[in-house]
């Protein structure tokens, strides 16, 4: 039996923009463990040809 699985969409709320900081992946990973009941999503990328790390804040 197959189940459906209902995907939620994300919305943007923000970005910001900064220089590489080798640990913010922990200071992400702290604001998702602890915000996640209010409905608020974080990610974080790098980009490569700037050198430069963006947060992204998503409302769930």
């Amino acid at each position: 039996m197959n189940k459906v699985r209902n995907e939620e969409k994300l919305g943007l709320v923000a970005t910001k923009t900064f220089k590489p900081y080798d640990e913010m992946y922990k200071v992400v990973d702290f604001l998702n463990k602890n915000l996640k009941d209010r409905q608020l999503l974080f990610g974080l990328t790098r980009d490569v040809p700037g050198e430069e790390m963006i947060i992204s804040i998503y409302e769930i």
